[in-house]
């Protein structure tokens, strides 16, 4: 298994969103206000895709970057990786 050194940073983020989407179900099981827990879930759709949009530039800067310059034979494979890798940005 690989391991990016973005990964730690990564799973802060999504731990912390982990733990606001439970403070949010608990907000909706309260009866809390929407426009409060609309604001909250605002923040952990931005904090996964944040987490998301790391992990993509940090695949194409360090995996693919480093797999044309390991075996450019393999360039049409990381240009495939690539393609497939970017419609999640």
């Amino acid at each position: 298994m690989i391991t990016h050194t973005s990964h730690p940073e990564i799973i802060k983020r999504l731990k912390r969103a982990e733990g606001h989407l439970k403070s949010i179900i608990t907000m909706l099981e309260g009866g809390r206000n929407c426009l409060e827990i609309a604001q909250q879930l605002q923040a952990v759709e931005s904090a996964v895709g944040n987490a998301k949009k790391t992990l993509v530039h940090d695949h194409i800067d360090h995996c693919l970057e480093q797999a044309v310059r390991n075996d450019p034979q393999s360039a049409d494979d990381t240009i495939r990786e690539f393609k497939a890798i970017t419609k999640y940005l």
